[in-house]
């Protein structure tokens, strides 16, 4: 095993073979980071989203997707540019994965593409103990999904991260109050209200209890462009708190628990969920 992904492997505690394929999934996304930032990704574009607060941030869930915006409009981005560079990235640290774009269907805003490798294979690369990869399909893929918006709203500020591992490097990322702003345009405004996202509302108690200043304005643009506010004033705060208390009274408690479980260690702060406990989690939320 390569020296550097031994010592990013150290700092997570593996009993069983998910908690394996979550960590590797956690280091190949911190070297698919590495690699954009070796390939200037970071003077285009900013890192937004569940896994930057996982990653730069502490959040304590793990998160699959990388999520990314462009700073500046530019519907004729391709993240098929970095493809190569992610992977001569990925591999150079022992790892063999392939780079897929996704055909972008009609005019939409968002670019994406997978880095792909295969589980079985990663496993052995990390670990010998044969009882770990019992169960696991060899023909089984390890997918991270890169997604890349092409036409962000404004509104947004951003600011440089530093990561140590596996080697210094620099991620520019949304400020706090601006990636707040984001998770609450998700809580709001997903059009799938019968498959609601359990990870949107464990961020969302996340935010309250250690950052929770919100980009109100940002929030606004956001919504405007998704056609979810149409108002000829500003959104106020009052009309946020509005749309807030509606949303939790909607929420599915059992279904948005059942999605998140997966990615939470402690499930022990789970069973505190309730209409009671995301109206006094929103309660704390504060205009910037």
């Amino acid at each position: 095993m390569n020296d550097a992904i031994k010592n990013m492997l150290e700092g997570y505690h593996c009993s069983s073979s998910d908690d394996y394929i979550n960590a590797l999934r956690e280091i190949m996304q911190e070297l698919a980071l590495l690699g954009l930032w070796r390939s200037k990704f970071f003077e285009h574009a900013a890192f937004y989203g569940g896994t930057a607060l996982r990653i730069l941030y502490g959040l304590d869930r793990y998160s699959e997707d990388l999520d990314f915006s462009l700073l500046a409009p530019d519907r004729e981005f391709t993240l098929s540019i970095y493809g190569e560079a992610l992977k001569r990235e990925i591999s150079s640290f022992g790892f063999q994965v392939d780079f897929a774009k996704k055909e972008k269907a009609g005019s939409g805003s968002i670019d994406s593409a997978f880095i792909k490798a295969n589980t079985y294979r990663q496993l052995i690369t990390v670990t010998t103990d044969s009882a770990m990869l019992a169960g696991i399909n060899p023909r089984q893929e390890l997918k991270i999904k890169l997604e890349v918006d092409i036409d962000p709203p404004g509104g947004f500020a951003t600011e440089s991260r530093y990561q140590f591992r596996p080697i210094p490097y620099a991620v520019r990322v949304y400020r706090l109050p601006d990636l707040f702003a984001g998770k609450m345009h998700a809580v709001l405004c997903r059009k799938w209200k019968s498959r609601q996202k359990g990870r949107d509302w464990y961020d969302l108690a996340w935010y309250a209890g250690h950052h929770p200043q919100l980009n109100l304005y940002h929030l606004e643009v956001r919504m405007r462009q998704s056609g979810d506010y149409a108002g000829a004033d500003p959104l106020s705060w009052s009309h946020f708190q509005e749309l807030l208390m509606e949303a939790v009274e909607q929420v599915d408690i059992d279904q948005i628990r059942t999605d998140v479980a997966p990615f939470v260690h402690d499930q022990r702060q789970l069973e505190l969920w309730s209409r009671d406990f995301f109206l006094q989690a929103a309660s704390k939320i504060r205009p910037v």
